[in-house]
């Protein structure tokens, strides 16, 4: 860390690669604890969980192995100044005095992401507006010449915080959000999130120690999640190495290949031995799922089936099965409240004592059409939709219609 003393006002500034430093991954709402566990197995310390984020210290090692290993994780950023501003001149003052050729060369590309709170500044834009005028400023001044903007594919990426007159200024490490794992080759009407589908994954508690099945598979995003982490694969396996923090004067290659070398080592070496199975109804979603799993070289670990969820038996032996049901926002259904009814005839009819059953909707009066009372309810987010990620646990005989009857 170098401390800058400018004006009587200390700005911390912290360019070291070796040393721990602070970090946080942002996440989706209801996966911060999961992702809080994750860190914590990369190495990560003074962990705390926060609003759609977690934040946590590490060195260079540490943000390399959590940009490719965390499953939960959408991106990882790296706060490397911190200083306050009570108007816009001082703002720009103090992104300007900041050695931003420390950071980045001058024939680099850049964007700023902003977001303020506060009586202070209350456009996001124009702090970041001046945010870049005072970088492009001190270069040309230093240079003669200035980095460009680049919204689309930048270089850097800067994240502007902004809380009353706190400022914080962050870099991203992971370029794309993690959530592009780079498997998908094909995909349906509405594809949910790899985050959020290995997060639901991860909140079941699955140890990979039973059969996993999706009834509703659409184009296999579960499915893929699921075979990655039984065969541990790492989450950014498939992402070709697009990492922003490649781009970093401080990136040390040795160190990155070390990184990756150690976690694909422990590619295939669990004893999964259950079997991963999908289901659904349409055949041309069934086929981009196929082409994903046969990208992934996944396709002879996951057996597709095509017909109607209520036709379908589940694997035989104990089953994990989650599933993400039309909520009728993209995918219209002509009767929803019918469909979601079936769901749970099914449940109770084909899927016995030796299936867990969780599902994700954000059509609460739907879900009360199931007919089971859920065990958990956790409230989580799919896009902008406010849904609930369900468990039902599935009991024989009068267990059955002392537990599973709604309320």
């Amino acid at each position: 860390m170098i401390i800058q003393k400018q004006n009587g006002q200390k700005i911390q500034v912290k360019y070291s690669g070796r040393d721990s430093f602070k970090m946080i991954a942002k996440t989706m709402m209801g996966l911060e604890e999961v992702l809080a566990e994750e860190l914590k197995g990369c190495g990560a310390e003074n962990i705390e969980i926060g609003n759609r984020a977690v934040t946590f210290e590490g060195d260079m090692r540490v943000l390399y192995r959590a940009n490719y290993t965390c499953r939960t994780a959408l991106a990882i950023l790296k706060p490397f100044a911190e200083f306050v501003a009570n108007n816009d001149e001082e703002l720009y003052n103090e992104v300007y005095k900041i050695k931003w050729e420390k950071i980045m060369d001058v024939d680099c590309t850049f964007m700023i992401d902003s977001t303020t709170s506060g009586e202070i500044f209350t456009h996001s834009y124009y702090a970041a507006l001046k945010t870049k005028d005072a970088i492009v400023d001190r270069f040309r001044r230093n240079f003669g010449k200035r980095p460009t903007i680049d919204t689309e594919t930048p270089d850097y990426k800067f994240n502007l915080h902004i809380r009353d007159n706190q400022v914080t200024l962050l870099i991203n490490s992971s370029g794309d959000s993690l959530h592009k794992r780079g498997y998908r080759q094909a995909v349906g009407i509405a594809p949910i999130n790899e985050v959020l589908a290995a997060g639901m994954i991860k909140l079941t508690g699955w140890k990979c120690d039973t059969n996993f099945y999706d009834p509703m598979c659409g184009s296999g995003t579960l499915l893929i999640e699921a075979a990655m982490m039984a065969n541990n694969i790492p989450a950014q396996y498939y992402r070709g190495g697009k990492f922003a923090f490649k781009r970093w004067k401080e990136f040390n290659l040795g160190e990155w290949k070390s990184v990756k070398e150690q976690e694909d080592r422990k590619i295939g070496a669990g004893d999964f031995d259950c079997e991963i199975w999908g289901n659904d109804i349409d055949i041309q979603v069934l086929e981009q799922a196929e082409k994903n799993l046969e990208y992934t070289k996944l396709h002879k670990d996951v057996f597709l089936y095509q017909g109607s969820f209520e036709d379908q038996d589940p694997p035989e032996g104990k089953t994990l099965i989650v599933t993400n049901p039309p909520y009728g926002e993209r995918i219209k259904i002509e009767d929803l409240n019918a469909m979601y009814e079936l769901l749970g005839d099914t449940f109770k009819k084909k899927y016995g004592e030796n299936c867990e059953v969780w599902l994700i909707t954000s059509d609460f009066e739907a879900m009360k059409h199931i007919g089971l009372k859920p065990s958990k309810k956790i409230p989580m987010l799919n896009g902008q939709l406010d849904c609930r990620f369900l468990k039902f646990e599935l009991y024989e005989g009068s267990k059955k219609a002392k537990y599973q009857e709604a309320e």
